[in-house]
Order: structure tokens, then C-alpha cells, then sequence
């Protein structure tokens, strides 16, 4: 028997899209380097390598992500216990904003996501290590 898909992807990522507050890119071109944002790639570890990050992000793909906040997780990053606004981003924005809404659940916050992704960075000229 075929299962019955109540919800589709794009419904999904339209919902995270419309709860999650945003940011440019041209707002965030300006915040790279900045003390009080961190910037998480969340795609997996071959686009990262493929394509570079954004300078001085974390890298935490989206299936790892959960563990990473938790502070009670081995597999936690220091990185996410900082008094800091987190700028999420993926490829496109549509992976990014589905994280960002988990972690917003989590209790991280404050949290945006950058609209676009990388795909719009790239696109904007921001440079990418």
C-alpha cells in the first residue's frame, strides 16, 4: 500500500519561511566578522566543500544540527552556548529556515535566516573560504 504524504516539502519549508525572521543578504554582507553574530552553514559537508563557507561560520550540517546545540549531547559545539544572534543558511534558504525553526524551539535565540542562501551570496559577490 502507497503512503498517503499529508504535508509536502514545500509546504513545509513555505511555513518555516513565513515563522522564521529573516535577513538580507546586503544586511548580512555587513555582519561577516561582526562580535555578535554567528553565522551556521547548514548544508551537508560535500557542498560546504565543495563551495567554501561563509568566513568564520560554524559548519553543522541540517542532520546534525539538534545535537549540535544541545548542551547535553556529546556531539554539541561550544559555539552555539554564545550570547549572539545566529544567522542560518543553507544553498537556497529552504533547508536553513526548517533548522532555524527547530533550534528557535530548542530555546537558541535570537535566530535568522538568510534568504537565498548561499546561492544569493555568491550572487551578491560575498566571499566564501
Amino acid at each position: 500500500m502507497a503512503q498517503t504524504i499529508t504535508k509536502r516539502a514545500k509546504d513545509l519549508v513555505q511555513a518555516a519561511v513565513s515563522s522564521v525572521p529573516a535577513i538580507s543578504v546586503d544586511d548580512a554582507l555587513a555582519l561577516v566578522g561582526s562580535p555578535d553574530h554567528v553565522f551556521v552553514d547548514l548544508r551537508d559537508g560535500t557542498e560546504q566543500a565543495k563551495t567554501g563557507v561563509i568566513p568564520g561560520a560554524i559548519v553543522s550540517s541540517r542532520g546534525m544540527m539538534e545535537f549540535h546545540i544541545d548542551p547535553d549531547s556529546p556531539a554539541h559545539k561550544p559555539a552555539f552556548n554564545q550570547d549572539k544572534t545566529y544567522v542560518f543558511y543553507c544553498a537556497s534558504g529552504g533547508r536553513s529556515a526548517l533548522a532555524a525553526q527547530v533550534a528557535m524551539d530548542m530555546g537558541l535565540s535570537p535566530v535568522v535566516n538568510l534568504t537565498g542562501g548561499v546561492g544569493a551570496w555568491t550572487k551578491a559577490g560575498g566571499d566564501l573560504e
